[in-house]
């Protein structure tokens, strides 16, 4: 077997609640910003939870025809957007490339979901037989995105979706970066994109538990670690990264962000929708992406958790990370870009794993928001980069992304020596 190839980084694209594009997004990130605002897609009187993080001042009708919305749910259309930046950013140009050693990995973890429920809704009271529109099955769809962005740029290598719950686009952005380790893909275009504020998605998570009910102080609703925590925002959005072979990036004189130094995947094998209690599954995932990586536990400077605002998963999550780092643990910021995102379900890796390399060039580190006091069954010696960003230089960055069904994604990203 020919030694693995090394991957980068050489693109970023985001539309998230706090922020409609890269800068944006990380603008609002250092300073703390929240996303969360009173639900203004539909009526929540009947719902236990009447806010989210939505997107804001997004108008499809600036960005698509009338003609391209009927074939696009929004969370193929945040996909496309975030991609579209990534690629400009990245400066690609596809008409120099082969583009079958270019592929497309897109993840999410519900997909078309306001599709599938306004036609239903359609059918059942349509007062005569109604139609379903022929773009019904593919506008909800999930692999739908990775099959418009590889149409959009002539993109012919591998091309699919993931989905793992609330880890999809974190398994799409190894798989990706497994394809380029092999040598079978130069470029991948890979993330994630949701769009579940909907009135399903609200009233399933609701049944569930789930989600924070703090309606009359909904800014405050997603704080991670603290003791007051009550369930998770819910939000919407995009990310996406461009991964690139680190030689092919550098022939071409690209702009290198990060290098993906190793990833680690597990299963908890426990419950469908809890968190392993102790953290196993957790533990696995992140050991291995630290042995992939080849380096010591004491180099990692910094976490951006899983940190949802749930009761049990951030206790579980807290408890993993302490029983893979020990000592070392009081010597890394970690970090909940949840706190002001809310969490977007499938998209969250995609938008935390740019949360989790713009630090290394910025030397920035955004906070937790929302940490007043935090729970007493956690270490308060843990420095969860509480409310402020800060200003700090770090060579490598780990984001931890968990679903339903207990699984496990890490990815550790390095500050590159572009010289080696």
């Amino acid at each position: 077997m020919n030694k693995l190839k090394r991957v980068v980084v050489t693109g970023l694209g985001s539309i998230t609640p706090i922020g409609n594009n890269l800068k944006e997004y990380w603008i609002s990130l250092i300073n703390g910003k929240s996303g969360a605002e009173p639900i203004t897609y539909f009526d929540t009187k009947k719902y236990k939870t009447k806010f989210a993080c939505e997107l804001k001042n997004y108008d499809p009708n600036i960005f698509f025809s009338k003609k391209e919305q009927k074939k696009l749910d929004p969370c193929a259309q945040y996909g496309i957007l975030a991609s579209s930046e990534a690629v400009k950013n990245s400066e690609i140009n596809f008409s120099k490339e082969k583009r079958e050693r270019i592929g497309v990995i897109w993840s999410s973890g519900i997909g078309g979901l306001l599709n599938l429920e306004e036609s239903i809704s359609d059918y059942v009271n349509g007062g005569r037989f109604p139609k379903f529109s022929p773009f019904f099955i593919p506008k909800m769809l999930i692999d739908i995105t990775a099959g418009f962005i590889s149409i959009k740029y002539g993109l012919h290598g591998p091309n699919y979706a993931t989905v793992s719950a609330c880890a999809s686009s974190s398994n799409a952005i190894v798989d990706s970066y497994h394809l380029i380790c092999l040598g079978k893909a130069d470029i991948m275009v890979t993330g994630g994109s949701e769009a579940a504020i909907t009135q399903s998605g609200v009233g399933g998570f609701n049944a569930l538990h789930a989600l924070s009910t703090r309606n009359e102080d909904y800014k405050t609703a997603s704080r991670p670690f603290d003791k007051d925590r009550d369930g998770f925002v819910l939000g919407e959005g995009a990310g996406c990264l461009i991964l690139e072979e680190y030689k092919h990036a550098k022939n071409r004189n690209a702009n290198i962000y990060a290098e993906i130094g190793g990833v680690g995947m597990s299963g908890d094998a426990y419950h469908i929708t809890a968190p392993h209690p102790e953290g196993k599954g957790i533990i696995i995932a992140m050991k291995a992406a630290i042995k992939d990586a080849g380096i010591e536990y004491q180099e990692v400077n910094h976490i951006n958790s899983h940190g949802t605002s749930t009761i049990l998963g951030d206790l579980a999550e807290v408890k993993a990370i302490q029983k893979v780092f020990h000592e070392n643990i009081y010597n890394i910021n970690i970090n909940s870009t949840k706190s002001m995102t809310g969490h977007l379900l499938g998209a969250a890796g995609s938008i935390e794993a740019i949360a989790s390399i713009l630090p290394l060039r910025e030397k920035i580190i955004p906070p937790t928001i929302n940490l007043f006091q935090i729970d007493k069954k956690i270490d308060s010696k843990i420095n969860f980069t509480p409310n402020n960003a800060i200003k700090k230089e770090i060579k490598i960055s780990i984001c931890n992304t968990f679903g339903f069904g207990g699984h496990n994604v890490c990815i550790l990203f390095k500050k590159i020596d572009v010289k080696k």
